[in-house]
């Protein structure tokens, strides 16, 4: 009937988890955690082991938004890590975005799980199924700024 909404599912319960990543956007490589909220201990855990993975002699650059959790003072940010904050209220300058609503639209959107360890593992097929597609995170991050950078 027109005016009206089709009935749909509803639930009214509300457990989320997290999706922490980091990418190169020019090979595509990734990082990725799922975690139980977004704080400044979750971004402390996110980071920390992040720079466990960067090679020896190496210095990461990450992008970040605005986001409280990204500039906190009590913010611990390893030795091979340096932060470079976006511009306020632009997110098209951060390409990890576009993973976001690539994920959305394809994997975690419209969908009801039965408990936490459900959304946790709905994350984490999500993520696998991304980087399973060779080459996606590239076409997702491909952002012309980026060209411009050198190491």
């Amino acid at each position: 009937m027109r005016g009206e909404r089709p009935a749909g599912l509803c639930d009214r319960r509300f457990q989320s988890a997290y999706i922490f990543a980091a990418v190169r956007p020019a090979t595509g490589e990734d990082f990725c955690l799922v975690l139980p909220r977004v704080s400044t201990g979750a971004m402390n855990r996110f980071l920390a082991d992040f720079a466990q993975t960067v090679p020896d002699n190496t210095h990461a650059v990450m992008v970040l938004d605005g986001a409280g959790w990204h500039g906190a003072r009590a913010l611990r940010v390893p030795d091979n890590l340096s932060l470079v904050p976006l511009p306020a209220y632009s997110p098209e300058l951060n390409p990890v975005e576009r993973i976001w609503l690539y994920l959305r639209e394809r994997y975690l959107s419209h969908r009801l799980h039965t408990d936490y360890a459900a959304v946790v593992n709905a994350c984490c097929r999500a993520w696998n199924a991304l980087v399973a597609e060779t080459g996606r995170i590239r076409s997702l991050c491909a952002y012309p700024y980026l060209e411009q950078v050198t190491s």
